[in-house]
C-alpha cells in the first residue's frame, strides 16, 4: 500500500468512526467529521497532510499526491 491510499483509508476510518460515535455516544463527535472533511479539503489544494507526514515516518512508500 502506498502513501496516498493509505491516507485515504486513514480519512475514511476517521468519517465513519466519528459519525457512529456522534450517532451512538454523544452530537459533538460530528466536529470530529467536520474537521476531517476540511482537512481533506486543505490536502488537494496544498498537499500538505498531516497523516501522510505520520504515515512516511512509519515507513510508507511516496505515491503521487503526497511525497
Amino acid at each position: 500500500m502506498n502513501l496516498d491510499r493509505a491516507v485515504l483509508a486513514f480519512a475514511g476510518v476517521v468519517v465513519l468512526v466519528s459519525l457512529a460515535l456522534g450517532y451512538f455516544v454523544n452530537e459533538l463527535w460530528f466536529l470530529l467529521t467536520a474537521f476531517a472533511g476540511v482537512n481533506m479539503i486543505q490536502a488537494a489544494f496544498t498537499g500538505f497532510c498531516p497523516a501522510a507526514l505520520v504515515m512516511k515516518r512509519l515507513g510508507l512508500t511516496a505515491g503521487t499526491a503526497f511525497r
